[in-house]
């Protein structure tokens, strides 16, 4: 599990699947079993509490994203106007996404795993977006088996991070670079 602040009332969580199945909960839980579900949710709260340094209380907004293979990512928001001592109330929503999209802070690191990538999985379809300053690979990964996509979301991870934008944000406001052949353009020209 990883923790990112991303202002004063509001904090991000990263939780894998691996993460998920050690500490005993599938993803069908998450949808179907909602004490389970809440239980997960109190377990990370607490974490990201303790690990953050900061005092949750009074109404929670949790936003929960549910990547096809990567795990989840979940924004919560701290409500500072109302404050309870007694209670945490938490709003949830939960939105899943099947897409392979993952952001990059860096055009570097996009060659880079280009690179990597069209040695393992030459025949991958990949298009390249940028949108807000970030770069974004959008991976059609419907002819992979679990152990390649598994590999794949590896090699990704590490020169980048999961994203929760959809292709359809992407090509209604982020700039196309690279359409369909994005891995071995890139290698040809960097």
């Amino acid at each position: 599990m990883r923790l990112e602040r991303i202002s004063v009332d509001q904090f991000k969580i990263f939780i894998t699947y691996d993460d998920l199945y050690e500490r005993g909960y599938s993803k069908d839980d998450l949808w179907n079993n909602l004490h389970k579900a809440n239980q997960l949710f109190q377990d990370m709260l607490y974490e990201a509490s303790e690990e953050l340094k900061i005092e949750l209380d009074g109404k929670l907004i949790v936003k929960v994203h549910m990547l096809q293979a990567q795990g989840l990512i979940i924004v919560v928001t701290q409500n500072s106007d109302i404050h309870d001592e007694e209670y945490i109330e938490l709003k949830v929503t939960m939105d899943e996404s099947k897409e392979l999209i993952f952001k990059f802070e860096d055009f570097e690191d996009v060659i880079q795993v280009a690179k990597v990538l069209k040695r393992k999985h030459q025949y991958l379809n990949v298009s390249l977006y940028h949108y807000d300053q970030y770069y974004y690979m959008d991976v059609q990964d419907d002819h992979l088996t679990d152990i390649e996509r598994e590999d794949l979301i590896s090699i990704l991870s590490e020169y980048s991070s999961p994203s929760t934008l959809t292709s359809v944000v992407l090509n209604e406001y982020g700039k196309l670079l690279l359409k369909h052949d994005a891995l071995n353009l890139l290698d040809d020209y960097f």
